[in-house]
């Protein structure tokens, strides 16, 4: 005898269906997926873009900062702001200047070869 369907379980019925919807949200779950991961890439590289040129402002910000402070270290521009100050700055004369000569190392002065050697004094009583 041939079986009806009607006498078929539940179960094989909705089997089909089953694996049709689960299909349907694997599809549709990796289609989330795929749009979330490209917006991810799209604003990551965003950041990267504002962080390079948010590194590209302060190079130059630190060149021209670097070459300001070169200009003001010069003996020109702090001779004339020392006159602007009247600081009553002026050049040291000869006898002003102390020059100091260094005597040269010799193997066989080895008190020289050290710094700042002290005496050992005795705390014997």
């Amino acid at each position: 005898m041939a079986k009806n369907r009607k006498n078929q379980a539940a179960a094989i019925r909705f089997g089909p269906a089953l694996k049709a919807s689960f299909l349907c949200l694997l599809i549709g779950g990796s289609a989330v997926g795929y749009v979330w991961q490209k917006n991810e890439i799209y604003q990551l590289g965003q950041q990267i873009g504002q962080r390079e040129a948010k590194l590209k402002q302060l190079q130059y910000d630190n060149k021209q900062l670097a070459d300001q402070l070169d200009i003001l270290h010069s003996p020109v521009m702090l001779d004339q702001r020392a006159r602007e100050l009247n600081l009553g700055l002026a050049p040291a004369t000869p006898m002003q200047v102390v020059r100091l000569t260094e005597t040269p190392v010799t193997p066989e002065q080895p008190s020289l070869r050290q710094f700042a050697q002290r005496p050992v004094a005795d705390l014997t009583p």
